[in-house]
């Protein structure tokens, strides 16, 4: 009995825990119940007629980076349609408000052979582009029976996976075998893909680089303008637990030198506010609420931004930008959009999910690294004592970020030559 083949019948025997285990994220406000049929693979939406391309990213930060090339796509082919596919709540709001016109987004179903086999079938996609490393083996093998192009984009391995992974030689090396074609993020992505067993690998580039600036109110951006006045902030973006507490305690350090302080959060999970907010209260700080139209006021000490879809917007409210995820061991957000912005961008020890592109920005004096809360303290105080110091690495920030924006044609160029994308 293969390993696969367990797993596939171990899906089966467990499919009613599988139904507890999404009843409970229901209730933690992980899942969309209207939209539940979908992630059992009983798809409502008709299927449009003609190409369809199939994407699939597992949450916000992967679907983020398939959005230049939804564009290119249905940019060069007026008949073509593309679905997108993700598992958070936070990504299918994303989504909702940023796909073009002739794409749409579904959720991917629960990993169970019934579930995909269903969804493969009503959807019958030409190609499937799938983005990173969310690996389910139910659905891949599904597409692969359906005899499409499955085709692996910005494949990325870590360190962590890339040990846990060579620990299951035989089960990874199964996975990695469907794909048609596999495009690493770097090469030492696409090497790391071969030993686990892809079969044909190209690394043409990390298509993060490739995202334009999300679009963003001039008019809303004026009116908070207007009511920060000129005080001195900064922004804490997508944080995780634990980061907005340690931010809380920066922005009380510091208030005492600088009582007018402003800290705007931006949490990657928008549904944390309102925790957040009482262990804010219960510290004595002022909180306005972006979500309830709260304004800033001369007392505000804290902008919650707790929606979504806004960080065209929210990125260009200060110009010191701590980058969450990398302050606890999660691996790091994004940290391109603010250096596209030419923020003043700082991060913690623990970006090993972005360690390239930190490699790199550190190696161009293009971003600041804190070991700790003390560390992102002290060097938030330096730029608000002496923000022109930080002109040079805000340059060197936005050179960076926009130094691969040809990685999306070459991409492109692959796809359409090979597959006919």
């Amino acid at each position: 009995m293969t390993a696969l083949f367990f797993y596939k019948c171990l899906c089966i025997l467990l499919y009613p825990f599988i139904l507890i285990f999404i009843g409970f994220r229901l209730l933690k406000n992980k899942e969309d119940k209207s939209r539940l049929n979908e992630r059992l693979g009983f798809p409502k939406k008709e299927r449009p007629k003609g190409k369809l391309i199939w994407m699939h990213g597992a949450s916000v930060g992967e679907c983020l980076s398939m959005l230049p090339l939804v564009k290119k796509m249905l940019d060069e082919d007026k008949s073509m349609h593309v679905m997108v596919t993700s598992g958070t709540v936070t990504s299918a709001e994303l989504m909702k408000k940023r796909l073009p016109e002739r794409a749409f987004h579904q959720f991917i179903p629960i990993d169970t052979p019934l579930a995909a086999k269903r969804f493969v079938k009503y959807w019958n996609a030409d190609a499937v582009l799938w983005f990173e490393s969310d690996f389910w083996p139910n659905m891949l093998t599904a597409i692969k029976k359906n005899k499409k192009p499955l085709i692996l984009l910005n494949g990325r391995i870590s360190d962590k996976s890339f040990a846990r992974w060579q620990k299951h030689p035989y089960i990874i090396k199964t996975i990695q075998s469907l794909f048609t074609l596999s495009f690493g993020q770097t090469q030492e992505d696409a090497r790391r893909l071969k030993v686990l067993g892809a079969e044909n690998v190209v690394s043409t580039g990390n298509l993060k680089f490739a995202a334009v600036n999300p679009p963003f109110d001039q008019e809303e951006l004026k009116k908070i303008h207007q009511a920060i006045n000129n005080r001195p902030c900064w922004t804490m973006a997508s944080t995780h637990e634990n980061e907005e507490l340690q931010g809380a305690e920066i922005h009380i350090t510091l208030k005492e030198k600088y009582p007018d302080l402003l800290t705007v959060f931006v949490p990657r999970h928008p549904n944390r506010a309102d925790a957040l907010i009482m262990q804010f209260e219960k510290k004595g700080l002022k909180v306005a609420r972006r979500s309830k139209s709260e304004e800033i006021t001369a007392d505000t000490d804290i902008y919650m931004a707790d929606t979504i879809g806004e960080m065209g917007l929210l990125y260009q409210l200060t110009d010191f930008v701590f980058v969450g995820g990398s302050l606890i061991a999660f691996g790091g957000q994004n940290m391109l959009e603010p250096m596209r912005l030419k923020r003043a961008v700082v991060i913690g020890p623990y970006a090993f999910n972005f360690k390239e592109i930190v490699a790199t920005a550190k190696e161009k004096n293009a971003l600041v690294e804190v070991q700790n809360k003390e560390e992102l303290s002290s060097i938030l105080a330096q730029f608000l004592i002496k923000p022109a110091h930080f002109s040079e690495m805000r340059e060197n920030a936005e050179r960076l970020a926009t130094s691969e924006m040809s990685v999306l044609d070459r991409v492109w160029e692959i796809l359409h030559q090979k597959f006919n994308i």
